[in-house]
């Protein structure tokens, strides 16, 4: 006779199942699936649409002192799109196979910490346990596309600012070692299209002053700077990929026909700067393209800002990473300190002026993230839920500071 599955993996299972998918998730099913939740749980619970049709579910449950700084423990519900042919099983279907592993698309980013919030306070609640400080569940869309109808506009918000947020807790992402890595920071999506204009005219002919060849040393530029910073992460094991920056060329526009010289070349790259380079990264740029030749210009359709947010994880310097970081040791969990190499919400939320870690607490799994075949073992799960039972049982006890 099979073990009876535990209610919180069937409880993960159901909220994989709802197709929050881009480009056209479920929210509506989502909303109604929180509703419940919060119902269980006994929470506060309220809707915010900043942008029509994407809704930020916000739950709340209050302290024994509501003016103390809060404790906010976030996730989003959109997840990325899927290629079901290269899948196993149903990408939202929830299966679960004999080892325990569960697949579905948002089981590692990030519907798994989401739940483990829940589960955590569920078993608070049963326990008849209270809070000093209040700890308020946020449930935001549009994180997989950029965050603009969710998060980045819910900080400005009369709403946000009034829960009077202390530290954030947001996602991070699997670690295939035994340390499980949390996050202070992030590096900077600075995408770029750059513009070369040039002397057109026939094919057949060595025209001077060409957009091909100033495009050619504008890429050489670029990538040589790649290989500068591949090369830097690969001689210093100390550095991971969050304390360099990427480059990587991604579009490329322009030309008519093949006996036209283009008068226009465009080419597109995305950057994502590491937060020493944040002052100086620009700079750079300006003097390759000067270096390139004339008529050369960029834009920047995304740059999310021009310096750097990090919440400070130095021991003594912060209570709030301190009883963060000691919880974890109560828990037996290694910690690995990291900036964060892709974006999360946690950009807005630091930008806001309050602390923000990036914390998933899956080790010894393999690294899914937007990838065919994402699945957590319901043991990391489970295991994810005790975790989180500490970390908010010392962080929404923390005295007054």
């Amino acid at each position: 006779m099979a073990a009876k599955e535990h209610p919180a993996v069937t409880n993960f299972r159901n909220y994989i199942r709802i197709k929050t998918v881009h480009p056209n998730p479920d929210y509506a099913s989502c909303t109604r699936f929180l509703q419940q939740q919060a119902q269980e749980l006994g929470a506060e619970f309220q809707v915010v649409e900043c942008v029509p049709g994407m809704p930020s579910v916000i739950m709340t449950v209050t302290g024994q002192d509501p003016s103390l700084p809060t404790l906010l423990l976030n996730s989003h519900t959109d997840v990325v799109p899927v290629f079901p042919e290269f899948w196993k099983y149903d990408p939202f279907d929830a299966h679960k196979d004999e080892k325990g592993d569960i697949y579905g698309r948002g089981t590692q980013d990030m519907k798994c910490v989401g739940i483990q919030y829940l589960e955590a306070l569920k078993r608070f609640k049963k326990e008849g346990h209270s809070f000093l400080r209040t700890v308020h569940l946020t449930f935001v869309p549009d994180e997989e596309v950029g965050g603009v109808g969710g998060m980045e506009e819910l900080v400005q918000t009369e709403v946000f600012k009034k829960m009077n947020v202390g530290l954030a807790l947001d996602e991070g992402y699997a670690n295939p070692a035994e340390k499980m890595i949390v996050f202070y920071g992030e590096r900077s999506p600075f995408w770029m299209m750059v513009t070369c204009q040039g002397q057109p005219g026939h094919g057949s002919q060595f025209l001077p002053d060409t957009a091909g060849e100033k495009l050619r040393r504008i890429i050489n530029s670029f990538m040589n700077f790649r290989d500068e910073e591949k090369q830097k992460l690969k001689d210093n094991p100390s550095l991971t990929l969050g304390d360099v920056v990427t480059v990587n060329l991604t579009k490329l526009e322009g030309g008519v026909q093949f006996n036209v010289v283009p008068a226009e070349l465009k080419v597109g790259f995305d950057i994502r700067i590491c937060p020493s380079q944040l002052d100086t990264f620009e700079k750079k740029v300006q003097e390759w393209c000067k270096e390139a030749g004339e008529d050369i210009s960029y834009e920047v359709p995304v740059k999310y800002f021009k310096a750097s947010e990090l919440t400070c994880v130095e021991d003594g310097k912060n209570k709030w990473w301190d009883t963060f970081a000691a919880a974890c040791k109560k828990v037996n969990v290694q910690l690995q300190k990291e900036v964060f190499p892709a974006a999360t919400d946690s950009r807005f939320i630091r930008k806001a002026g309050i602390n923000a870690l990036g914390f998933s607490p899956m080790n010894n799994m393999p690294r899914l993230l937007h990838d065919h075949n994402e699945f957590l073992n319901e043991k990391v799960f489970l295991r994810g839920i005790d975790i989180y039972y500490q970390l908010i049982l010392d962080l929404a006890n923390l005295k007054p500071f």
